[in-house]
């Protein structure tokens, strides 16, 4: 899959702009199997769930437990994990409110794939910037791809007394610079089509209401 990431994303020269077009001459080659094509041959509409919220709110535990109720299910869906991803795709980018913009804008355009594919992308990544997911957003509208903002509300008192890596403590000593919730804001999604509360619910709670949400909207059966 890794090679599959490197056709689709350009990677910049150093002193460029992250996003800027480079190549010249080059045009969309449409084939003669369409996204629906796709989604019909899996049973299921591919999507684009985004969990965004701070370190340690429970992004990835949501987004590991989902992938399995839907593999229970018989459908197809991919988790993009933050720390996962900046291991490979994203290994030259660091945590500088551009290095953010360029990570999430990547992970965009990856996530468009799957769903082109007709597969569902679960994206947990913290996206503190709301313009970074917004245009997250507005590419999926381009292209006539479902989007669902997934917040994953967790007081920072409660993410930071689970902190499973460390990190706030770190980032407390000063040992970590621009840390989201310290050092570095987090932007709440204003209209989220799903909102869980992490530190209220139970992660069962938590699935069934995704899975309710993508049935209600005929993304699975």
């Amino acid at each position: 899959m890794e090679s599959l990431y490197y056709r689709a994303i350009n990677l910049p020269d150093q002193g460029t702009s992250m996003a800027e077009q480079k190549a010249t001459n080059v045009h969309w080659h449409d084939g003669d199997i369409s996204t629906e094509d796709r989604g019909a041959l899996l049973g299921q509409r591919g999507a684009t769930l985004w969990f965004t919220g701070l370190s340690g709110s429970g992004k990835s535990t949501v987004a590991v437990a989902l992938e399995q109720a839907l593999f229970n299910r018989g459908k197809l869906s991919y988790r993009l994990d933050g720390d996962n991803v900046r291991l490979g795709i994203n290994k030259n980018l660091g945590f500088s409110a551009e290095d953010r913009t360029e990570n999430i804008r990547r992970i965009g355009e990856i996530a468009k794939l799957f769903v082109d594919s007709g597969v569902m992308a679960l994206s947990s990544f913290i996206s503190p910037y709301r313009d970074d997911r917004d245009q997250v957003r507005a590419l999926h509208d381009d292209s006539g791809f479902a989007f669902i903002e997934v917040f994953i509300d967790c007081s920072l008192a409660a993410a930071e007394e689970r902190d499973p890596k460390g990190l706030y403590k770190k980032a407390r000593a000063g040992e970590i610079k621009n840390f989201t919730g310290i050092d570095d804001p987090y932007e709440e999604p204003l209209k989220p089509e799903i909102h869980l509360h992490t530190d209220k619910m139970t992660l069962e709670e938590e699935v069934e209401i995704i899975i309710s949400y993508l049935e209600k909207n005929g993304f699975i059966a």
